[in-house]
Protein backbone atom coordinates (compact mmCIF):
# COMPACT_ATOMS: atom_id res chain seq x y z
CA UNK A 1 0.00 0.00 0.00
CA UNK A 2 1.07 3.55 -0.64
CA UNK A 3 2.07 5.53 2.42
CA UNK A 4 0.27 8.80 3.15
CA UNK A 5 1.50 11.12 5.87
CA UNK A 6 -1.90 12.82 6.06
CA UNK A 7 -3.45 9.61 7.43
CA UNK A 8 -3.06 9.02 11.15
CA UNK A 9 -1.04 5.86 11.73
CA UNK A 10 0.97 4.30 14.49
CA UNK A 11 -1.93 3.53 16.80
CA UNK A 12 -4.86 1.16 16.85
CA UNK A 13 -8.31 2.64 16.27
CA UNK A 14 -11.40 0.74 17.36
CA UNK A 15 -14.30 0.26 14.98
CA UNK A 16 -17.49 2.25 14.76
CA UNK A 17 -20.46 1.04 16.86
CA UNK A 18 -22.12 -2.01 15.25
CA UNK A 19 -25.05 -1.07 12.99
CA UNK A 20 -24.30 2.61 13.64
CA UNK A 21 -24.28 3.57 9.96
CA UNK A 22 -21.59 6.22 10.43
CA UNK A 23 -21.16 8.74 7.60
CA UNK A 24 -18.86 7.69 4.80
CA UNK A 25 -15.52 9.54 4.85
CA UNK A 26 -15.19 11.84 1.87
CA UNK A 27 -13.93 10.04 -1.21
CA UNK A 28 -13.93 6.60 0.45
CA UNK A 29 -14.71 3.35 -1.32
CA UNK A 30 -17.22 1.43 0.82
CA UNK A 31 -16.77 -2.33 0.98
CA UNK A 32 -18.98 -5.00 2.58
CA UNK A 33 -17.45 -8.36 3.49
CA UNK A 34 -19.98 -11.09 4.38
CA UNK A 35 -19.13 -14.12 6.51
CA UNK A 36 -19.71 -17.81 5.72
CA UNK A 37 -23.11 -18.34 4.08
CA UNK A 38 -24.73 -21.51 5.41
CA UNK A 39 -26.98 -23.44 3.04
CA UNK A 40 -30.33 -22.29 1.70
CA UNK A 41 -31.17 -20.17 4.78
CA UNK A 42 -27.96 -18.17 4.38
CA UNK A 43 -28.54 -17.65 0.66
CA UNK A 44 -32.14 -16.57 1.13
CA UNK A 45 -31.15 -14.12 3.88
CA UNK A 46 -28.47 -12.61 1.65
CA UNK A 47 -30.83 -12.33 -1.31
CA UNK A 48 -33.37 -10.55 0.87
CA UNK A 49 -31.02 -8.20 2.71
CA UNK A 50 -28.10 -7.39 0.41
CA UNK A 51 -29.87 -5.22 -2.20
CA UNK A 52 -31.27 -3.03 0.58
CA UNK A 53 -27.92 -2.82 2.35
CA UNK A 54 -26.15 -1.85 -0.86
CA UNK A 55 -28.67 0.91 -1.58
CA UNK A 56 -29.06 2.30 1.95
CA UNK A 57 -25.37 2.32 2.80
CA UNK A 58 -23.99 3.08 -0.63
CA UNK A 59 -21.92 -0.11 -0.80
CA UNK A 60 -19.47 -0.08 -3.71
CA UNK A 61 -18.16 -3.64 -3.48
CA UNK A 62 -19.24 -6.92 -1.82
CA UNK A 63 -17.40 -10.13 -1.01
CA UNK A 64 -19.05 -13.19 0.54
CA UNK A 65 -17.66 -16.55 1.61
CA UNK A 66 -19.69 -19.20 -0.24
CA UNK A 67 -18.02 -22.51 0.59
CA UNK A 68 -20.93 -23.73 2.77
CA UNK A 69 -23.83 -22.92 0.45
CA UNK A 70 -24.52 -26.37 -1.04
CA UNK A 71 -26.35 -28.10 1.79
CA UNK A 72 -23.79 -26.76 4.25
CA UNK A 73 -20.72 -28.14 2.48
CA UNK A 74 -19.39 -26.88 -0.84
CA UNK A 75 -20.50 -24.63 -3.69
CA UNK A 76 -22.06 -25.26 -7.11
CA UNK A 77 -22.02 -23.07 -10.24
CA UNK A 78 -25.76 -22.33 -9.99
CA UNK A 79 -25.41 -21.20 -6.38
CA UNK A 80 -22.47 -18.99 -7.32
CA UNK A 81 -24.56 -17.38 -10.05
CA UNK A 82 -27.37 -16.80 -7.53
CA UNK A 83 -24.95 -14.86 -5.31
CA UNK A 84 -23.80 -12.74 -8.24
CA UNK A 85 -27.45 -11.98 -9.06
CA UNK A 86 -28.02 -10.92 -5.44
CA UNK A 87 -25.22 -8.34 -5.63
CA UNK A 88 -22.05 -10.18 -4.56
CA UNK A 89 -19.02 -9.12 -6.60
CA UNK A 90 -16.49 -11.78 -5.55
CA UNK A 91 -17.04 -15.10 -3.75
CA UNK A 92 -14.31 -16.34 -1.43
CA UNK A 93 -14.02 -19.82 0.05
CA UNK A 94 -11.86 -22.24 2.03
CA UNK A 95 -11.33 -25.95 2.61
CA UNK A 96 -14.92 -26.91 1.67
CA UNK A 97 -14.66 -25.43 -1.83
CA UNK A 98 -13.56 -28.88 -2.99
CA UNK A 99 -16.63 -30.75 -1.66
CA UNK A 100 -18.67 -30.47 -4.89
CA UNK A 101 -16.65 -31.53 -7.91
CA UNK A 102 -18.93 -29.68 -10.33
CA UNK A 103 -17.40 -26.43 -9.10
CA UNK A 104 -13.91 -27.39 -10.35
CA UNK A 105 -14.37 -26.30 -14.01
CA UNK A 106 -16.22 -23.20 -12.83
CA UNK A 107 -13.22 -22.18 -10.73
CA UNK A 108 -11.14 -22.13 -13.91
CA UNK A 109 -13.83 -20.41 -15.98
CA UNK A 110 -14.85 -17.65 -13.56
CA UNK A 111 -12.41 -15.26 -11.92
CA UNK A 112 -15.13 -14.14 -9.49
CA UNK A 113 -15.00 -17.32 -7.38
CA UNK A 114 -11.76 -17.78 -5.44
CA UNK A 115 -10.17 -20.71 -3.68
CA UNK A 116 -7.34 -20.21 -1.17
CA UNK A 117 -4.20 -18.98 -2.91
CA UNK A 118 -1.89 -21.21 -0.87
CA UNK A 119 -3.20 -24.47 -2.30
CA UNK A 120 -0.61 -23.77 -4.98
CA UNK A 121 -1.00 -24.20 -8.72
CA UNK A 122 0.02 -27.79 -9.48
CA UNK A 123 -3.12 -29.62 -10.66
CA UNK A 124 -5.28 -27.28 -8.55
CA UNK A 125 -8.16 -25.54 -10.36
CA UNK A 126 -8.96 -21.89 -9.98
CA UNK A 127 -7.13 -18.93 -8.51
CA UNK A 128 -6.63 -17.32 -5.14
CA UNK A 129 -6.61 -13.64 -6.14
CA UNK A 130 -8.53 -11.39 -8.49
CA UNK A 131 -8.67 -7.67 -9.28
CA UNK A 132 -12.24 -6.50 -9.81
CA UNK A 133 -13.82 -3.08 -10.26
CA UNK A 134 -16.12 -1.50 -7.67
CA UNK A 135 -19.17 0.65 -8.42
CA UNK A 136 -17.22 3.84 -7.77
CA UNK A 137 -14.54 2.81 -10.26
CA UNK A 138 -11.97 1.65 -7.70
CA UNK A 139 -9.95 -1.42 -8.65
CA UNK A 140 -9.93 -3.87 -5.74
CA UNK A 141 -7.69 -6.90 -5.24
CA UNK A 142 -9.39 -9.72 -3.34
CA UNK A 143 -7.00 -12.30 -1.88
CA UNK A 144 -8.13 -15.63 -0.41
CA UNK A 145 -5.76 -17.41 2.00
CA UNK A 146 -6.18 -20.41 4.30
CA UNK A 147 -4.58 -21.14 7.66
CA UNK A 148 -2.61 -24.29 8.44
CA UNK A 149 -3.01 -24.77 12.20
CA UNK A 150 -5.44 -27.70 12.70
CA UNK A 151 -6.13 -27.65 8.96
CA UNK A 152 -4.62 -29.15 5.83
CA UNK A 153 -0.83 -28.74 5.64
CA UNK A 154 -0.87 -26.63 2.47
CA UNK A 155 1.57 -23.88 1.50
CA UNK A 156 2.46 -21.19 4.01
CA UNK A 157 -0.09 -18.33 3.80
CA UNK A 158 2.41 -15.80 5.18
CA UNK A 159 5.11 -16.46 2.60
CA UNK A 160 2.56 -16.95 -0.19
CA UNK A 161 1.24 -13.45 0.53
CA UNK A 162 4.81 -12.15 0.37
CA UNK A 163 5.34 -13.92 -2.95
CA UNK A 164 2.12 -12.47 -4.37
CA UNK A 165 3.09 -8.91 -3.50
CA UNK A 166 6.66 -9.35 -4.76
CA UNK A 167 6.05 -11.36 -7.93
CA UNK A 168 2.72 -10.13 -9.30
CA UNK A 169 3.00 -9.56 -13.05
CA UNK A 170 1.32 -6.18 -12.57
CA UNK A 171 1.43 -4.16 -9.35
CA UNK A 172 -1.68 -4.78 -7.26
CA UNK A 173 -4.01 -1.81 -6.77
CA UNK A 174 -3.79 -0.02 -3.40
CA UNK A 175 -7.12 -1.45 -2.16
CA UNK A 176 -6.50 -5.05 -1.13
CA UNK A 177 -8.94 -7.25 0.80
CA UNK A 178 -7.88 -10.53 2.43
CA UNK A 179 -10.26 -13.31 3.47
CA UNK A 180 -8.20 -15.57 5.75
CA UNK A 181 -10.00 -18.90 6.20
CA UNK A 182 -8.52 -19.95 9.50
CA UNK A 183 -9.20 -22.29 12.45
CA UNK A 184 -7.37 -20.61 15.33
CA UNK A 185 -7.44 -17.01 16.50
CA UNK A 186 -3.70 -16.81 17.12
CA UNK A 187 -2.86 -17.56 13.49
CA UNK A 188 -5.50 -15.11 12.39
CA UNK A 189 -4.10 -12.35 14.63
CA UNK A 190 -0.59 -13.10 13.44
CA UNK A 191 -1.47 -12.71 9.76
CA UNK A 192 -3.33 -9.48 10.42
CA UNK A 193 -0.28 -7.96 12.07
CA UNK A 194 2.06 -9.44 9.47
CA UNK A 195 0.15 -7.79 6.62
CA UNK A 196 -0.61 -4.54 8.45
CA UNK A 197 0.21 -1.63 6.17
CA UNK A 198 0.36 -3.84 3.06
CA UNK A 199 -3.36 -4.56 2.63
CA UNK A 200 -6.55 -2.65 3.32
CA UNK A 201 -8.30 -5.38 5.32
CA UNK A 202 -7.67 -8.79 6.84
CA UNK A 203 -10.83 -10.56 8.01
CA UNK A 204 -11.31 -14.14 9.13
CA UNK A 205 -13.81 -16.78 8.10
CA UNK A 206 -14.29 -20.49 8.89
CA UNK A 207 -15.24 -20.60 12.60
CA UNK A 208 -18.74 -19.21 11.88
CA UNK A 209 -18.58 -17.30 15.18
CA UNK A 210 -18.50 -13.50 14.92
CA UNK A 211 -15.81 -11.70 16.93
CA UNK A 212 -16.14 -8.21 18.40
CA UNK A 213 -12.51 -7.15 17.88
CA UNK A 214 -12.88 -5.06 14.72
CA UNK A 215 -10.29 -2.32 14.57
CA UNK A 216 -7.84 -0.49 12.34
CA UNK A 217 -4.26 -1.57 13.00
CA UNK A 218 -1.38 0.92 13.33
CA UNK A 219 -0.33 0.56 9.68
CA UNK A 220 -3.82 1.30 8.36
CA UNK A 221 -5.22 -2.22 7.87
CA UNK A 222 -8.78 -3.00 8.99
CA UNK A 223 -8.89 -6.22 10.99
CA UNK A 224 -11.47 -8.64 12.45
CA UNK A 225 -10.70 -12.16 13.63
CA UNK A 226 -13.91 -13.68 12.24
CA UNK A 227 -16.80 -12.16 10.30
CA UNK A 228 -19.18 -14.80 11.63
CA UNK A 229 -21.73 -16.77 9.65
CA UNK A 230 -24.89 -15.90 7.79
CA UNK A 231 -27.05 -18.81 8.84
CA UNK A 232 -29.60 -20.12 11.37
CA UNK A 233 -28.97 -18.44 14.71
CA UNK A 234 -30.33 -21.27 16.91
CA UNK A 235 -27.85 -23.81 15.59
CA UNK A 236 -24.38 -25.19 16.10
CA UNK A 237 -22.37 -23.00 13.70
CA UNK A 238 -25.25 -23.20 11.23
CA UNK A 239 -26.21 -26.85 11.61
CA UNK A 240 -29.22 -28.50 13.23
CA UNK A 241 -28.31 -29.27 16.87
CA UNK A 242 -29.99 -32.68 16.58
CA UNK A 243 -27.37 -33.69 14.01
CA UNK A 244 -24.41 -32.23 15.88
CA UNK A 245 -24.96 -32.89 19.59
CA UNK A 246 -24.53 -36.70 19.34
CA UNK A 247 -20.88 -36.13 18.41
CA UNK A 248 -20.37 -34.40 21.74
CA UNK A 249 -22.49 -36.83 23.73
CA UNK A 250 -21.18 -40.19 22.53
CA UNK A 251 -18.57 -39.42 19.79
CA UNK A 252 -20.51 -41.36 17.16
CA UNK A 253 -20.39 -39.98 13.61
CA UNK A 254 -23.44 -38.12 12.34
CA UNK A 255 -24.42 -36.42 9.10
CA UNK A 256 -24.74 -32.69 9.63
CA UNK A 257 -27.88 -30.97 8.34
CA UNK A 258 -28.37 -27.23 7.95
CA UNK A 259 -30.44 -25.70 10.74
CA UNK A 260 -33.78 -23.94 10.47
CA UNK A 261 -35.49 -20.85 11.85
CA UNK A 262 -34.36 -17.26 12.21
CA UNK A 263 -31.19 -16.36 10.30
CA UNK A 264 -28.48 -13.96 11.42
CA UNK A 265 -26.54 -12.08 8.74
CA UNK A 266 -23.04 -11.13 9.87
CA UNK A 267 -20.97 -8.75 7.76
CA UNK A 268 -18.42 -5.99 8.15
CA UNK A 269 -18.39 -2.65 6.36
CA UNK A 270 -15.00 -1.08 5.63
CA UNK A 271 -14.35 2.38 4.22
CA UNK A 272 -11.06 2.60 2.32
CA UNK A 273 -9.09 5.46 0.79
CA UNK A 274 -8.76 4.41 -2.88
CA UNK A 275 -5.54 6.38 -3.34
CA UNK A 276 -3.57 4.90 -0.45
CA UNK A 277 -5.42 1.68 0.36
CA UNK A 278 -5.62 2.66 4.03
CA UNK A 279 -8.76 1.73 5.92
CA UNK A 280 -10.62 4.77 7.25
CA UNK A 281 -13.42 3.09 9.20
CA UNK A 282 -14.70 -0.38 10.08
CA UNK A 283 -18.14 -1.34 11.36
CA UNK A 284 -19.86 -4.65 12.04
CA UNK A 285 -23.35 -5.16 10.63
CA UNK A 286 -25.85 -7.71 11.94
CA UNK A 287 -29.37 -8.36 10.72
CA UNK A 288 -31.89 -10.94 11.96
CA UNK A 289 -34.39 -12.18 9.41
CA UNK A 290 -37.07 -14.87 9.11
CA UNK A 291 -36.64 -16.92 5.95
Amino acid sequence: MTDDSSTTAGRTRLGNPPNGDAPRPKGACRVLMVGDLIGKPGRHALERLLPELREQRGIDFVTANGENLAGGMGLTPSLAEALFAAGVDVITSGNHIWDKREIYPFLDASDRVLRPLNYGTRDVPGRGMVVHGALDGTDIAVINLQGRTNMQPIDNPFTEADRLFEEAADPLPPVRLVDFHCEVTSEMNALGLYLDGRVSAVVGTHTHVVTADERILPGGTAYQTDLGMTGPIHSVIGFDPKTVLPRFLNALPTRFEVGEGSVILNATQIDVDPATGRALAIERIQRLVEV
